[in-house]
This record gives C-alpha cells, sequence and structure tokens, in this order.
C-alpha cells in the first residue's frame, strides 16, 4: 500500500512537512489495526474520523441538526493539527 501513496508536494518543493503530513500513513495504520502507531504519525487522525463521521450524520440525518457539532468538530480538528504541526517543528529544530 505505501508505494501507491502520495508524496508530500511541500516537502518535496520546499523541503518542509506540511500540517496534513503522515496522514496517508495514519489511514494505513489505523486499516491495519495500528491505532497507536496512527496517533504517533499523525494525531488528528481521531478528531479527523470524528469531523468526517459527524458530516456523513450530517448529510445522511436530516431530521436532526448537527451544524454546531460539525463545526466545533472542524475547530478542535484544526487546533489538534496546527499544535501538533508546531510540537513537531519544535521537535526538529531542537533535535538539528
Amino acid at each position: 500500500m505505501e508505494e501507491h501513496m502520495l508524496p508530500c508536494m511541500n516537502k518535496q518543493l520546499f523541503g518542509v512537512e506540511c500540517p496534513g503530513c503522515g496522514t496517508q500513513r495514519a489511514i494505513a495504520f489505523l486499516l491495519e489495526g495500528e491505532f497507536w502507531e496512527a496517533f504517533k504519525m499523525f494525531p488528528a487522525i481521531y478528531t479527523l474520523a470524528l469531523l468526517f463521521i459527524l458530516l456523513g450524520l450530517h448529510l445522511l440525518d436530516k431530521k436532526r441538526n448537527y451544524t454546531k457539532l460539525v463545526i466545533a468538530s472542524a475547530i478542535l480538528n484544526g487546533a489538534v493539527i496546527l499544535i501538533a504541526y508546531f510540537i513537531k517543528i519544535y521537535f526538529n529544530t531542537v533535535t538539528n
């Protein structure tokens, strides 16, 4: 499966990982049942999954209003992505 993954264009062009780097590998780890490895690869994988579940419910279940939950989940997901990205950058600069 790894040979079919798309490369990060940001990393190829600029030499710096983007905030979404690791998403594909984290999904692959999830599909293999490696939950901790998925989290280590991309910490926002579980908030992203929650966001997609809520978006699916919002689109399929028209009787209930999921708008506030979707917005809150999107904000939480964005915060986790940014915090994890800055932590990754910080530890990469400290160790180099």
